[in-house]
C-alpha cells in the first residue's frame, strides 16, 4: 500500500493544476484496486455544491457539468456523515440519486470516502463496480489513507490553478512575525544553487581545489559583511550580531574547516560542501525543536551562498518595485539587505516562526511579516498584489477592492490611533476611580529600549535573556552579559527590570547547545537546564547582579518553568551563593528581589507555597494557556483551540492572584493577554498589580484602563467567571466594553480583517 500511495502522491505533487491532479488520482486508484469506476466530486464553497470533477469509467463529457446539492445523493450522504459509505447495492439505498447523464446505472457497488482537511469536507472520492459486493477492508483502507494524504495536495493544487487562471482573492494562514499591514507586489526570491543536486567528483589537484573553496568562502563573507552594512542603520547591535554568527560559521574552525578536510581526502569542493552542509542540516532537521530547525535553514542558506560563489552564480542586481513584498520558501536575514529599505513593504516566508531570526529582524526594522505560510504557491505569485497582515498572520493574494479598502483603512486607523494615543505616554495608567496598575514591557533587544520609553513604559516586566544567547555561536561570557544587562538596567532606571534567567528548551534552543528530545515542551527546559548546569546559571546571575553596581537600577530576577518548590529552593541557594561571592569580591550591591514565573498547572496549584519563598510571582500567560489546554499555539492545525478566554485559564489566573495576595506579595502577568485591552481589563479586575506586554500594545492598554472604573471591570469579571464557553466569554467581554465606549481600543490579534 505504501508504494501505491507514494507513487500516486508523488505524481499529484508534480501536477500543474487541480484538474491534472484529480486525473492522476482517479487513474492511479482504478489501476490499483478492483473497481470499474473512480470519480472525484469537489465541493465548491462559493456555490455550496458538489462538482463532478474527474472520472474513469463514467461519462467524461459530464466532468464539470454535473452538480449536486451539498446533501444530495450518496455523495451528499458521505459529506453529511463525514465518514466512508460502503454499499453492495447502492441503487437500493434511500439516499441514492440517479444521474442519467453520467452513466452510472449499471454499477451496484459504491464506496465513497470524504476528503477532509481542518474539519472541512473538500470533496468525495468514489469507486464503483458492476458486481454487487462490498469493497474489502484493504480497498477501503487504501482510499481512506489516500484521501487523508491528498487533502493538503488538493488545496495547494486548487489554489495554484485559481491563481494561474485569473485574479482571485485567496487567504493563507501563517504565524504573525512582525505587526503591521503591508499592501504591495509580491517579489519571489528563488534559490540559486541547490546543494542536493551536486554530484561526487574526485580531484587530483587538491591544493588548487582548497584554494578555490577558500576564494568562494571569502567572497561569501564579503557579501555578508556588505549586507550587514546595508542594514546597519535599521538594526541594533544584537540584530547586527546575527551576521557575525554567520561569518563565524564560515571560519575554518567551523564549517569551512570540515569542508577542507574532505577536499584533502580527494572530494571536489562542491561535493565536500554538499556533504558537510547536508550532515549539519540533517542533524538539525531531525530534531523536534522548531528553533533548531530554523538554524538548519540558516546553515543551508550559507552553504548555497558558498556554492553560488563556487559556480559564479552570484545572481547580480535585480530591480524591486515600490511596496515590494519579499516572498520565499525560507527568507534568510541576508536577503533583507538585498531590497532597498524604502522599497520593502512586507515579508512572507513559507518557513519559520515568530521566534525566528527573520521575525526578530523584521520587527526591529518595522517591516510587517508573516511566517510559516506553508500552503502558499510560490510558483505563481511573482508580480501579484498581496496583503500582509502581520497582526493576525494572514496573507491575501489578489485582494478584492473591498479587501484592499479594508486594509487601507486599517493602515490609516493604525496611524491615527498611534498619533492619538501618543499623548497618553506621560499619563498614568489609572482607572476612572483612581486605581493604578503598573504597565511594563517585554523586551530582550536594545532596539526595544527607545520605543518602550517613548510609549511610557514603567519598567521591564520580562527581559528575555535568551536572545543574547541565541545571537551567539557560543555561550556569552559573564563580561559580555554584564555589558548588555547594565545597558538595559541603566536605560530603565530607577524603574524595575525583571530579568528572566536563561529559558531555553521547548521552542527556544541554541545551535551550539542542541537539546534533542521527543517532546521538548515537556522536557529539559527553563529552570531545569539552569539547575543541571549551575556554571551557566551562576555566570548569568553574577552578571545581572554586578550590572547594578553604582547605579540606581532596580533589578528583579525571575525563574522560568518552575514546577516545584524544590526547584525554587535550589535556585535561591545558588543566587545567594552568587551574591555572597560578589560581596566578598568588593561589589557593593543590594540583593535583588527574586520571583517565579507561573507557567505550568503544577505551579498554579502550589502558587502559595512558591510565593512564600520568593518576593513576587509573574504569570507567563502564553505557556500557561498552552499547558493547561494541551495546545501548541504555533501549530496551525490546533491554533483555534488555543483560547485565552477558556474558563479553566481564567480561573487559574484568578487563583494565582489570590495566592500571591494572601501572602502579601505582588503578582504580574506577561504575555499576549496583557497586551490585549479586553483581557487586560479582566486581569486588572482580578487584582494583578502589573501587566507586561510588547511595547506596541502599551498605549492601547493604557487607553482602555483610563476609560473604565474598577467596579465596572469587576462586574464583567464576575459575569464571565460564571460562564463555561470561551467563545461566549470573548464575545461577552467585547460587547460589554463596547457598551462602555471602549470600541476604539479593542483591536487585537485574532480578530481577522480579511472580510
Amino acid at each position: 500500500m505504501l508504494d501505491v500511495l507514494k507513487r500516486i502522491i508523488q505524481s499529484v505533487n508534480s501536477a500543474r493544476n487541480l484538474s491534472a491532479a484529480l486525473e492522476i488520482i482517479v487513474e492511479g486508484v482504478i489501476s490499483e484496486i478492483s473497481a470499474d469506476v473512480c470519480s472525484v466530486y469537489v465541493f465548491d464553497d462559493t456555490r455550496n455544491e458538489f462538482v463532478f470533477m474527474a472520472t474513469r469509467g463514467l461519462n467524461p463529457e459530464s466532468v464539470g457539468q454535473v452538480r449536486l446539492a451539498p446533501n444530495e445523493g450518496l455523495v451528499g450522504y458521505v459529506r453529511e456523515r463525514a465518514e466512508p459509505i460502503n454499499l453492495d447495492n447502492a441503487p437500493a439505498h434511500p439516499r441514492y440519486h440517479f444521474i442519467p447523464e453520467i452513466g452510472e446505472e449499471a454499477f451496484k457497488s459504491f464506496l465513497g470516502v470524504p476528503i477532509i482537511q481542518n474539519r472541512r469536507v473538500l470533496g468525495v472520492l468514489v469507486v464503483q463496480q458492476i458486481e454487487a459486493r462490498r469493497f474489502d477492508e484493504s480497498e477501503e483502507a487504501l482510499l481512506i489513507t489516500l484521501s487523508a494524504q491528498l487533502a493538503g495536495v488538493m488545496v495547494h493544487a486548487h489554489v495554484t490553478s485559481v491563481l494561474e487562471v485569473e485574479a482571485s482573492a485567496q487567504q493563507f494562514s501563517g504565524t504573525a512575525g512582525a505587526p503591521g499591514i503591508a499592501i504591495g507586489t509580491a517579489v519571489v526570491r528563488e534559490s540559486l544553487s541547490l546543494l542536493d543536486t551536486v554530484p561526487d567528483r574526485h580531484v587530483k589537484n587538491v591544493e588548487g581545489e582548497v584554494a578555490e573553496f577558500r576564494r568562494a568562502v571569502q567572497a561569501a563573507q564579503i557579501e555578508i559583511r556588505t549586507l550587514a552594512d546595508q542594514l546597519r542603520d535599521h538594526l541594533g547591535p544584537e540584530e547586527q550580531g546575527l551576521f557575525d554568527v554567520y561569518l563565524h560559521m564560515l571560519d575554518e574552525q567551523a564549517l569551512a574547516g570540515e569542508v577542507i578536510a574532505l577536499i584533502r581526502e580527494g572530494q571536489w569542493a562542491q561535493g565536500a560542501l554538499r556533504t558537510v552542509i547536508g550532515n549539519h542540516v540533517a542533524t538539525f532537521a531531525a530534531m523536534s525543536d522548531r528553533i533548531i530547525r530554523e538554524r538548519a535553514d540558516d546553515v543551508k542558506a550559507l552553504g548555497q551562498r558558498v556554492l553560488a560563489q563556487l559556480r559564479n552564480e552570484t545572481g547580480g542586481e535585480r530591480e524591486y518595485p515600490e511596496n515590494a513584498v519579499l516572498v520565499a520558501d525560507e527568507i534568510t536575514p541576508d536577503m533583507l539587505g538585498e531590497v532597498p529599505r524604502h522599497l520593502l513593504a512586507g515579508i512572507v516566508s513559507l518557513r519559520g516562526s515568530s521566534n525566528s531570526h527573520v521575525a526578530i529582524l523584521t520587527e526591529a526594522m518595522g517591516v510587517p511579516s508573516v511566517m510559516g505560510t506553508e500552503n502558499l504557491p510560490l510558483e505563481v505569485l511573482e508580480g501579484k498584489a498581496v496583503v500582509v497582515d502581520g497582526f493576525n498572520g494572514i496573507v491575501i493574494t489578489d485582494p478584492t477592492e473591498d479587501q484592499r479598502r479594508v486594509y487601507e483603512r486599517i493602515q490609516k486607523e493604525e496611524e491615527q490611533l498611534a498619533e492619538g494615543l501618543s499623548e497618553l505616554k506621560s499619563e498614568p495608567p489609572e482607572t476612572l476611580d483612581g486605581h493604578l496598575i503598573r504597565l511594563s514591557v517585554n523586551t530582550g533587544l536594545t532596539t526595544d529600549v527607545t520605543t518602550s520609553l517613548d510609549r511610557g513604559a514603567e519598567g521591564v516586566g520580562l527581559y528575555r535573556t535568551e536572545f543574547q544567547f541565541m545571537m551567539k555561536d557560543r555561550f556569552p561570557t559573564e563580561e559580555e552579559q554584564y555589558g548588555i544587562y547594565r545597558e538595559h538596567l541603566s536605560a530603565f532606571a530607577p524603574n524595575p527590570v525583571t530579568m528572566r534567567t536563561l529559558d531555553i528548551g521547548g521552542d527556544k534552543s541554541l545551535t551550539y547547545f542542541p537539546i534533542e528530545e521527543t517532546n521538548p515542551f515537556l522536557g529539559w527546559r527553563g529552570i531545569r537546564v539552569s539547575l543541571d548546569h549551575p556554571e551557566l546559571f551562576l555566570s548569568q546571575v553574577r552578571a545581572m547582579i554586578r550590572a547594578c553596581e553604582n547605579t540606581d537600577a532596580c533589578l528583579r530576577i525571575m525563574l522560568p518553568m518552575v514546577s516545584s518548590v524544590a526547584e525554587v529552593d535550589e535556585a535561591q541557594r545558588l543566587i545567594s551563593q552568587c551574591y555572597q561571592e560578589l560581596i566578598e569580591e568588593g561589589i557593593e550591591v543590594e540583593m535583588p528581589d527574586i520571583g517565579v514565573m507561573i507557567e505550568v498547572p503544577a505551579a498554579v496549584y502550589q502558587a502559595r507555597a512558591i510565593v512564600s519563598r520568593v518576593d513576587f510571582l509573574s504569570v507567563g500567560s502564553n505557556d500557561l494557556t498552552q499547558y493547561m489546554l494541551a495546545v501548541d499555539r504555533n501549530n496551525a492545525q490546533v491554533a483555534p483551540l488555543y483560547q485565552e478566554y477558556h474558563p479553566a485559564v481564567l480561573h487559574a489566573l484568578k487563583q494565582v492572584v489570590d495566592a500571591a495576595h494572601a501572602e502579601g506579595k505582588p503578582v504580574s502577568l506577561c504575555g499576549e493577554m496583557a497586551g490585549n485591552p479586553a483581557s487586560a481589563v479582566l486581569l486588572m479586575a482580578m487584582g494583578y498589580d502589573e501587566l507586561s506586554m510588547n511595547s506596541p500594545n502599551l498605549l492601547q492598554v493604557k487607553a482602555a484602563i483610563r476609560q473604565i472604573a474598577i467596579p465596572q471591570a469587576m462586574e464583567i469579571l464576575d459575569e464571565v467567571l460564571r460562564m463555561d464557553n470561551a467563545y461566549l466569554i470573548r464575545n461577552h467581554v467585547d460587547e460589554r466594553l463596547r457598551d462602555l465606549g471602549l470600541a476604539r481600543v479593542l483591536r487585537r490579534q485574532g480578530d481577522g480583517f480579511a472580510g
